[in-house]
């Protein structure tokens, strides 16, 4: 934690109209969850005294989504620091440091957040700290210019550059941390006397050096700071977060066959000794134990896997699967709200909705629990140790008994004890010649049809 108590701005009213979407910018999601949530949950490593978040007219998506944490709309969009002011009344009385955030760069880590807090107290404290970063291409970002010690003299902006400000690679990421004495003083000072009538939150800098205040500057990572404005650069943060994530899994045990094909969700456990193969797919809400191997191609979310079960190739685990220790779900098998007891194999083309198999159960290719009737879903439970036949329909609600057997392509919508034999066909017969008289008849009707068409 911080010495100084702490409250957090995130900016949010941006329309993102780059995005081309009906979903505000800050709800896009990065591995699974939306980028503002994703930011949040990294603040919350603060322990912030309070946090508020900057919104738009017509933005009840966004304010929903940090709630709890409270909002204040920014009527009119002029500028950053007119949004930082929209904040004002919610933070009166606060007396501490506050550290601006954007909700469209979310890659920030709780670290440099600290970093950056640190830099604004170190002696001689400084009014304002600003984060920035080195840039290959500077381009369009404003310039951090500092003295020798460091210390940060102005930020300019790309346009306003002199040709030996335009050769600085250090630049502005726009988040800054700032003492509350001073920094609501600065804002209501801030003019709009530029191209955009805008209102900057950089010349908050350019007025506190002018008062003869220290401002700071502090480098951090490029790969943190990235805003996200369209989807391309949006793809570019999921990449950067999936690497991440797939680092993270394989210092934790786990092997990645092909590591650039696996994709995870912000919350997905990994145990140790797990093997993952190529082009597999964890949604939210994935936990996996130890020594499980999860085969190509499988789509997993909101699901549990135990320890030595094997999942797929080709495998879909949707939410409220529950897979036991030692089962086998094997290729085009979906499980969903069921559970799947330890040493139950479904191997091949199977459905199981909201079910319980038993431990030991076998479930044959082409089984369906047929869980929906159109209006409402029920439940399968089928026993331990039991066998269902291949092409079977179990119609829900409906309980196959512990040891019981059902034969091969039935349809079975009464509740089999246990130990039984169910079968439900229709009787077969057979017709010795039959089959060679239908072929000498359909030859000959055939032959017919072509001497009529060239006749």
């Amino acid at each position: 934690m911080t010495k100084r108590k702490t409250a957090v701005i995130i900016l949010a009213a941006g329309l993102g109209t780059r995005m081309k979407s009906a979903l505000p910018k800050v709800l896009h999601p990065l591995a699974g969850r939306p980028m503002i949530a994703h930011l949040l949950a990294t603040v919350a490593m603060l322990e912030p005294e309070r946090v508020v978040c900057v919104t738009g007219p017509e933005m009840d998506a966004v304010r929903a989504a940090v709630t709890p944490h409270p909002c204040v709309i920014q009527q009119e969009r002029l500028g950053t620091a007119h949004a930082v002011l929209a904040a004002e009344k919610e933070l009166a009385g606060f007396d501490g440091d506050i550290l601006v955030l954007y909700g469209d760069a979310p890659l920030i880590s709780a670290e440099t957040m600290h970093l950056l807090l640190a830099a604004r107290a170190q002696e001689p404290q400084s009014a304002i700290a600003v984060l920035g970063f080195d840039a290959d291409e500077p381009g369009a970002y404003g310039r951090l210019v500092t003295d020798e010690d460091g210390m940060l003299e102005a930020i300019v902006e790309a346009r306003d550059a002199t040709p030996e400000q335009a050769e600085i690679t250090y630049c502005n990421s726009g988040i800054m941390a700032a003492d509350s004495a001073v920094f609501w003083d600065l804002l209501h000072r801030i003019g709009n006397d530029n191209a955009k009538n805008e209102y900057y939150l950089t010349d908050a800098v350019a007025l506190a050096r002018a008062d003869g205040l220290v401002c700071a500057a502090f480098e951090g990572d490029d790969y943190e700071l990235i805003g996200i404005n369209d989807r391309a650069e949006l793809s570019l943060a999921e990449t950067l977060v999936q690497a991440q994530l797939r680092l993270q899994a394989m210092q934790g045990g786990a092997t990645l066959a092909d590591s650039e094909t696996v994709y995870f969700s912000f919350d997905t456990e990994i145990g140790r000794d797990v093997t993952v193969g190529p082009h597999v797919v964890f949604g939210p809400g994935v936990t996996v134990a130890d020594n499980v191997d999860i085969r190509a191609y499988c789509h997993i979310e909101g699901a549990r896997i135990a320890s030595g079960a094997i999942v797929g190739p080709f495998a879909r685990l949707r939410p409220g699967a529950d897979i036991g220790a030692g089962v086998h779900i094997g290729n085009f098998v979906e499980v969903k709200n069921a559970v799947i007891e330890e040493g139950a194999k479904a191997n091949h083309l199977s459905y199981i909705g909201d079910a319980r198999v038993g431990p030991g159960a076998n479930i044959g290719a082409g089984t369906i629990t047929c869980n929906y009737d159109g209006y409402f879903k029920s439940h399968t439970d089928i026993g331990a140790g039991a066998f269902i036949g291949s092409n079977t329909a179990l119609v829900a609600p409906v309980k196959i008994g512990d040891g019981a057997i059902v034969g091969a392509g039935s349809v079975i919508a009464k509740d089999v004890a246990a130990d039984s034999l169910a079968l439900e066909r229709a009787e077969q017969k057979e017709t010795p010649g039959a089959a060679k008289r239908i072929r000498a008849r359909k030859a000959a009707q055939k032959a017919a049809e072509k001497a009529k068409k060239t006749g």
